[in-house]
């Protein structure tokens, strides 16, 4: 039996989520992100449902913008420990599946199987998904780069006419080393999941704008332009070759962070303070009850120029104590040069590795 990589990833997963709870909701154009209102300054849309995108609405976008482009959508507010508890529940189901199986988020995960029939598989895992009132799409690959990309075809069936062919339309698709060329070649450079738009641009420099000219592109060229590391990696990626490893291991958190992004911008140094004192207490606070120890606090700020910088202090010794984090989070802020306003602070712990 053949090795086949699987990239499972579920469909508008946190409007999913939502509509397990209201079903009322299928179909209509809602809206997640911030505490549901859309006149919220600085909140932005997390997740779109398939008709919310319909009006041009997408992650990423200011929920104001979203409610210019789409007024009669449904804006609900984040609810992470319903979307954790919901990726916990589709995990476990993966798991119980033949193979590895990586998780790489809430709503996707590789998984990796010996089979002779990859799609008979992913049919499988649909069906399953499908019996939890959710959905997803799967990409099959030869490794992580194609599994990947496959997902994307699988999720565009029917939606885009350069969605490549057959089989697509069940929400699956398979890309590997037999077609890669048939599908990727003609697409731009930054079609490949490793490539984002400054890359592409310098590319496109070097006359190289799609696939077909990344595969036939001078290594040494490459190398030459972005690097001994970047360079061939560039090329590996225009050949649509990837990793295969898949690690089952779950990521083990080194601290834990938060920030907030403010309504108006902070000019008052003792307003910014408290802020960073009150950022600070709740993090630690969050950190006591889980019983984990502190070993260092980083303070970001962010002002309105989006300028963003971090500075960090080891604490005196590893400690829980609230009080103590708060007062070495401030000791921190008062190293910055407040000089412009400020429109986001965050503070972050770092954890004393458990034994």
């Amino acid at each position: 039996m053949a090795r086949w990589l699987l990239h499972v990833d579920l469909d508008q997963f946190q409007a999913a989520v939502e509509f397990r709870r209201h079903p009322e909701l299928r179909g209509l154009p809602v809206i997640v992100g911030g505490n549901g209102d859309p006149n919220e300054p600085r909140k932005v849309v997390t997740c779109a449902s398939y008709p919310a995108r319909a009006y041009g609405v997408r992650a990423g976008m200011a929920l104001r913008s979203a409610l210019r482009k789409c007024p009669e959508g449904v804006f609900l507010p984040l609810d992470m420990a319903a979307y954790e508890e919901a990726s916990e529940e589709i995990m476990a189901l993966l798991r119980t599946f033949p193979g590895r199986v990586e998780v790489w988020g809430w709503d996707e995960a590789f998984l990796a199987a010996d089979t002779d029939d990859p799609e008979l598989l992913a049919r499988e895992i649909r069906g399953a998904i499908a019996e939890l009132d959710l959905t997803c799409s799967i990409g099959i690959g030869d490794n992580k780069l194609t599994a990947k990309l496959a997902t994307g075809f699988a999720k565009s069936a029917g939606k885009s006419s350069d969605a490549p062919g057959a089989g697509a339309a069940a929400g699956m698709f398979r890309l590997t080393a037999a077609n890669w060329t048939e599908v990727m070649a003609h697409r731009p450079t930054d079609a490949l999941w490793g490539i984002g738009s400054r890359i592409a641009a310098r590319l496109a420099e070097l006359g190289i704008h799609t696939v077909a000219d990344l595969m036939a592109a001078d290594r040494h060229r490459l190398a030459d332009a972005f690097g001994p590391a970047t360079g061939p990696y560039l090329w590996v990626l225009g050949h649509g070759k990837g990793d295969t490893e898949v690690t089952t291991e779950p990521r083990i958190p080194v601290g834990r962070s938060k920030s907030e992004t403010f309504p108006h911008d902070l000019t008052d140094p003792a307003e910014i303070r408290a802020q960073v004192a009150r950022i600070a207490t709740e993090v630690a606070e969050e950190m006591a009850e889980a019983g984990r120890i502190s070993i260092r606090v980083s303070v970001t700020v962010r002002t309105n120029t989006f300028f963003t910088r971090s500075k960090q202090a080891k604490l005196p010794e590893s400690t829980a104590d609230v009080a103590t984090i708060a007062e070495t989070a401030l000791r921190i802020i008062d190293r910055f040069d407040l000089d412009r306003p400020v429109r986001l602070l965050g503070v972050r712990l770092e954890f004393v590795p458990e034994e």
